[in-house]
Formats: structure tokens, sequence, C-alpha cells
């Protein structure tokens, strides 16, 4: 009997285990995920959920980036939020989330704040880049999404960073399908941002998301040997974090959430949830 490590009977020089070894039934695949890898594989019913979910973070968000403008604060931007998702009949992820808990209902990362930025009363002013997140849960299910926001008109410099950040976004998307493996996600942001000359935030990560705000699996956006293969029924956010300058982050001692560039060089980020179909993907959080 041929086993999974034998060239395949084929003759294609592959082994027997990556050619025509026999498929798992899907359901033996979506335990294995859950026992290895601690991923959950999301059944129709759950799908449906976090589509109703992301749609809805999607519209706040875009509202929210709309109305971020020259002498707004991010206060106000996050108490606007806060009248979206009573609207809407949803929840605010972050607000009180976490420890220490999370003091708002948004993250507003301005300028070389890399994430986790804390909404506060000084006025947005002309020139600022600024990434808004917003996550939002609508009958227990999850949609995380972020945006970058140019206020006014900016430097040549910061307007790349912003453009080549949507780039890694798009562009590390476009490969995915079932079968392509983790890591090949982190080559894709990687290599497009060392070659404009920016470097890579590797302290924070995509993560899944749907179920819970935070789960299984990591999705890095740096290189890295993460060989998990994307399988579909997976839901996970891609969220590249881009410094001008040096990648490390520094945690603000003070609230212990924001994130700023140890140089205090620029950031930018842009964020989808992405649910893996049964020969592709589908953007969940598209921008309405």
């Amino acid at each position: 009997m041929i086993s999974r490590n034998d060239p395949c009977w084929c003759n294609s020089g592959k082994k027997f285990k990556k050619c025509h070894y026999p498929a798992l039934p899907e359901k033996d695949k979506n335990k294995t995920y859950l026992t290895n890898y601690g991923i959950i594989i999301k059944s129709q019913k759950q799908i449906a959920g976090i589509k109703k979910a992301c749609k809805t973070a999607s519209i706040i968000l875009d509202k929210l980036v709309k109305k971020a403008t020259k002498g707004i604060t991010t206060l106000e931007l996050d108490e606007y939020a806060k009248k979206l998702h009573k609207d809407m009949d949803a929840v605010a992820a972050p607000y009180k989330y976490g420890n220490p808990p999370f003091p708002k209902s948004i993250c507003t990362s301005l300028n070389e704040v890399i994430c986790h930025g804390i909404p506060d009363n000084i006025p947005l002013k002309e020139g600022d880049i600024m990434n808004i997140d917003v996550t939002s849960i609508v009958d227990g299910f999850y949609g995380d999404t972020s945006r970058m926001v140019v206020i006014g008109k900016t430097t040549e410099a910061k307007q790349k960073l912003v453009d080549v950040t949507y780039e890694c976004l798009n562009e590390s998307i476009k490969i995915l399908k079932p079968r392509i493996k983790i890591f090949q996600i982190g080559d894709i942001i990687e290599e497009i941002a060392q070659k404009n000359h920016f470097s890579v935030v590797d302290q924070f990560v995509g993560h899944g998301v749907g179920v819970f705000f935070h789960e299984p699996p990591q999705i890095p956006h740096n290189k890295n040997n993460l060989q998990i293969p994307l399988i579909p029924g997976m839901t996970f956010t891609i969220e590249p974090m881009i410094n001008m300058g040096k990648k490390e982050a520094v945690i603000d001692q003070n609230d212990q959430w924001t994130a700023r560039t140890v140089d205090n060089l620029p950031s930018a980020q842009a964020e989808h949830t992405i649910l893996i179909t049964e020969d592709s993907y589908e953007i969940l959080t598209q921008y309405p």
C-alpha cells in the first residue's frame, strides 16, 4: 500500500499526500483545523451572521471617513460612531475590550500612531493622515475593518505611504484561495513595502475573526514561515501596518494601548475581513 510520503503513483514527482491523496471529508477537515490550529471553520449560518456584521462595520466606517475633516476632533468621531452603532442595532467591539479596558468605541490612529489610537479632543489639521478602525458586533458576530483618511492636502511622502499601504492590502488579497499558505500573504506585503523603502510592523498581526473578536490564526504581514493552508470557511483580517521609517512600535505607558513608531515617523494601515470560498475569496468589508 502506498503511504502518504511515497512518490505519487501518477509520476508527477510529488509526494502522494500532495497529489492524489484522498481529500478529507469537510467535517473531518473542519475538526482537524480546530484541533490542530484552533481555527474555527465557519458554517453557512455563521458566515451569514459575519457578513451582516461586516456590512454594518463597513457602512459605519464609510460615514466616519466622510465626517473626518479639518477641525473635527477624534472624540467627536467617536461620539458619532456610538450613535451609528446604536442606530444600526450594533455594538462597538473595542469599547471596554482588553486589560486595561479600551475606553472608546473606535480606534483613531493619527500620523505616527501605528494602531490602537484613543480618540481625544485635539482637532484634526491640514496634512494629517489617520486610520479609523471599526469593529462591530451584530447578533453576536463580528465585522472588522479600517481605512485611512487624508485631511486636506498632505505631503507627497505621506500620500505615498497611504497609497502603498492600500497596495499591500489589495495585492495580498488577490492571491487568496484554498491551499494558499498563510506565509504567502506576508511575502507579498513585505516585498511591496521594501520596494518602496518602507517597513512592515511585525509586533501586530491580522487575525481570525467572526465568532470572536480575535481568533486563530494570526496573519503576519511580514515574511514568516506559517505553513497553514487556507481552506473554505476561514474568516480573517489582513491589516498591514506600514511605517515610513523603522518598523518598531512603542506602547504608551500611560494608556497602555497607543502604539507609536519608535522614530515618530508616520504610519498607515488598511484592513478588510476576508472569507475563503470554495475556489477563491470574498471581501466581506467592501466599501459601500
